[in-house]
């Protein structure tokens, strides 16, 4: 990753669903920058339920599939080694969105799973920065307050998944279950 402008390594473990790689990169650049982290990078994985659930467990206790789950490097190293040298200061940590959980929170807000995805993806790098929203209402409102001004920052959001392939939409005919993937 270069120095001096964002950088988002984007990952995913999904099966049928595909992330377009370059509107994610673009997007994590937009929202770093308007986080007011100008040389910031971070990481960002995209997983199913299941792997979500198990996440959930192990580092929160929870053992039920979430939305967004954050790791952040800066806070995670002073509160383990305190005395240690930190890392380089632009390194943020990773954020884990659950493409089924985003897919359920959008339809039930009525908005595209692309404006959830972006949401989320928001949310979970203000984690990243520090902002918790269980820390009490106030931060809560600050948070939200936050994460509203950097979605209206990178509006339009883009198509962050592609199509599915041609076999991926016969099996959805055969199978509307199979549809939910999207």
């Amino acid at each position: 990753m270069s120095k001096g402008s964002p950088q988002v390594l984007v990952g995913s473990l999904l099966r049928r669903a595909r992330p377009v790689q370059t509107a994610w990169e673009r997007l994590g650049r937009r929202v770093i920058a308007a986080a007011g982290e100008p040389e910031a990078q971070l990481s960002l994985l995209l997983v199913g339920d299941r792997r979500m659930r198990r996440l959930n467990h192990l580092y929160r206790g929870r053992n039920s599939p979430t939305d967004v789950l954050a790791f952040p490097i800066r806070e995670g190293l002073l509160r383990l080694a305190p005395h240690v040298p930190r890392p380089a200061p632009e390194l943020l940590g990773d954020v884990v969105i659950s493409l089924r959980q985003a897919a359920r929170q959008a339809k039930n807000a009525g908005h595209s799973l692309d404006h959830e995805l972006a949401t989320l993806f928001i949310h979970g790098t203000l984690h990243l920065l520090g902002y918790d929203h269980e820390r009490g209402r106030r931060e809560a409102e600050r948070m939200q307050r936050k994460e509203r001004a950097i979605l209206q920052a990178v509006e339009p959001v883009p198509r962050l998944f592609r199509e599915h392939s041609a076999v991926s939409r016969q099996r959805s005919a055969r199978n509307p279950r199979l549809k939910a993937d999207r």
